[in-house]
């Protein structure tokens, strides 16, 4: 098991624009060879985004782009005719396939606080799709079959405990709170990637937390 802390993570965005990104893997203009990806898992982006700030539309394919938003609202619309508004509980996938555009905003007053991760297809230049799940339950497994990855998302209270899924590749991402898991106590923003996960378990310290945990058994293929 290997612990990324908060601080370790590379900071990106553009703070005088309103944005700020912080990065777990090599993205953008940073790059680090031993840090590309884990598994499927590209990217885990941490974004704030001020009142009316956002990224304006722009391209991608062959990548699963999920959303999972802490606070605020996030405006996404994007090239297939898709408008939403995606808040705090809600799932969002977006499959860029063969090729999509994409805007995503703050478009209330308030501070937006979000998790973007991106994923790699097992196969690529699939046709686009999109999808919002609004306020997935607890325990409630969302399947990324296109990158053969499942996500999970566990609220914990107090020193409650909670089995985490086996699989070739774990990554856990804490959201809010801190929680200890094999040996490690992991706060807001710190994540743990394992391979050849089996038989863990999350514990909730000192008070309630929230992560999220993907379960992925497949590497991209390129070529």
């Amino acid at each position: 098991m290997y612990v990324q802390r908060a601080a370790e993570r590379f900071l990106g965005g553009d703070p005088a624009a309103g944005i700020e990104t912080w990065h777990a893997f090599s993205f953008s203009g940073f790059y680090d060879p031993d840090n590309v990806r884990f598994g499927p898992l590209a990217a885990c982006n941490e974004e704030r985004l001020a009142g009316g700030a956002g990224f304006p539309e722009h391209p991608h394919r062959d990548v699963e782009i999920v959303t999972w938003v802490v606070e605020g609202e996030l405006a996404h619309e994007d090239s297939t005719g898709h408008v939403e508004t995606i808040r705090p509980g809600d799932v969002q996938r977006l499959s860029a396939g063969s090729g999509v555009r994409h805007s995503e905003r703050n478009a209330g007053s308030d501070p937006l606080r979000f998790v973007q991760m991106w994923l790699t297809p097992s196969e690529g230049d699939e046709e686009p799709s999109y999808e919002v799940v609004r306020g997935i339950a607890d325990g409630t497994p969302y399947a990324l079959t296109r990158a053969e990855a499942v996500l999970h998302v566990r609220r914990l209270r107090a020193g409650e405990r909670t089995a985490l899924p086996d699989a070739p590749w774990l990554y856990v991402h804490v959201v809010r709170g801190a929680v200890r898991l094999g040996g490690e106590e992991l706060r807001e923003g710190d994540a743990a990637r394992v391979l050849d996960a089996e038989d863990l378990t999350a514990e909730a310290a000192g008070g309630a937390a929230e992560l999220l945990a993907w379960e992925m058994h497949a590497e991209p293929h390129f070529g």
